[in-house]
């Protein structure tokens, strides 16, 4: 039995887990259990699951959840910074699901890798923030960090039995969201309910936008830099619409791996809390010679300029990847909430980009500041182009 903690639990990663969890009952129990503020979700999720802690963000809303679920019920309830590293630290935990979205992911990471345990990595920013850091924190403490991120799951599935330096180049596949085909001349009309709906996968928000500016894709190549221990120069971007082939590897001899599969994310999260066993999923299979011709393109870098964007935060490194990233959160929920057009996400992450001040040395607390600063300054951005 793996008992885990699962950081965003209310979210799409983590109803993910959740079904996985449900499916296997005697592998996987559910010890604790997070959410930011969709209280009733998690309330929910506590009577199905009965885990031992249940952690929100607001003290109103641990209230709210302790009211939901009546005084009999015995799971304790925390809040706030304190609730999170306690969840992502619980001794009960054999394993913590990282499905956090942003930047809110690194300290409870950090904090579960400093108890020990193992984690199944669905938020990227926290590689993004803080790579070289958190892989050097795992590799000392003996921490495994196992990808959830169909992309980043699929090298790793790749990657098994063969010798690492025999790699030649990672080929990290993305859909092109729904705009790949719009003229770039379009792109100006884009609303949010336009961007959200992407053809292939169901995600949450946040991300989705991310899809559709292909910034995600961006943040996936900085991920997959430290999580492989890889240059950037190793990891090349392939638009792939049908998303049946979710990455593949290539070798100095030519051959090229590829996983392939239904675009469910159960897949990846089932492999990353089983790995090295398969586990039987009730998920649709591959039906060859079904799925017909497979399609490839290279990324147009000037149509989707958030790409392009991220490829130079890689290649900057220290405090630029934490910069962009702090940007693109902040722009992506002023464009959500109707207060930036599609086309000033980009614009805004660039001047914050070019306005940051490099700095090389970045332990943990030059990480955040770069973020804070980020964050101030792309919202006096955001403000002078909404107002």
């Amino acid at each position: 039995m793996k008992r885990l903690a699962i950081l965003g639990s209310t979210g799409s990663i983590g109803r993910s887990t959740l079904k996985v969890v449900a499916a296997f009952p005697e592998r996987f129990a559910a010890v604790a259990l997070t959410a930011r503020s969709s209280v009733e979700k998690l309330a929910r999720q506590v009577e199905r699951f009965s885990p031992q802690l249940a952690v929100v963000e607001k003290e109103k809303d641990a209230r709210r959840l302790k009211e939901l679920l009546g005084a009999g019920h015995r799971v304790e309830v925390m809040s706030g910074r304190a609730g999170y590293r306690a969840a992502a630290t619980f001794e009960e935990a054999d394993m913590v699901v990282g499905a956090m979205v942003g930047a809110a992911g690194l300290e409870p990471t950090l904090a579960a890798i400093e108890a020990g345990k193992d984690i199944a990595l669905a938020n990227k920013e926290t590689l993004v923030m803080a790579g070289e850091i958190v892989m050097a924190r795992a590799a000392s403490r003996g921490v495994k960090i196992l990808p959830v991120d169909s992309e980043h799951s699929a090298i790793f599935q790749c990657l098994q039995g063969q010798r690492f330096r025999d790699l030649e180049r990672i080929l990290l596949t993305a859909s092109g969201g729904p705009f790949l085909d719009t003229p770039a001349e379009d792109f100006e009309k884009i609303r949010p309910g336009q961007a959200l709906k992407h053809p292939n996968w169901s995600m949450g928000p946040k991300i989705t936008i991310d899809s559709a500016t292909l910034m995600n894709k961006g943040l996936e190549v900085i991920e997959a830099r430290w999580l492989f221990g890889v240059s950037p120069e190793t990891i090349r971007v392939v638009i792939h619409p049908q998303s049946i082939v979710h990455s593949m590897v290539a070798f100095r001899d030519g051959a090229v791996l590829a996983q392939m599969g239904a675009p469910d994310m159960r897949g990846a999260i089932a492999y990353a809390l089983s790995c090295p066993d398969r586990l039987p999923l009730d998920l649709p299979r591959l039906d060859f010679p079904a799925p017909g011709s497979l399609e490839f393109r290279r990324p147009d870098l000037d149509k989707f300029p958030c790409l392009a964007l991220a490829l130079e935060a890689c290649r900057l490194g220290a405090t630029m990847p934490a910069v962009l990233n702090a940007a693109n959160e902040m722009a992506v929920e002023a464009f959500l909430a109707g207060r930036l057009a599609f086309t000033e996400i980009a614009r805004v992450i660039r001047q914050t980009m070019q306005e940051h001040r490099l700095t090389e040395s970045a332990g943990v607390g030059v990480i955040m500041e770069a973020d804070r600063w980020a964050r101030q300054r792309a919202a006096q951005i955001i403000q002078a182009a909404s107002g």
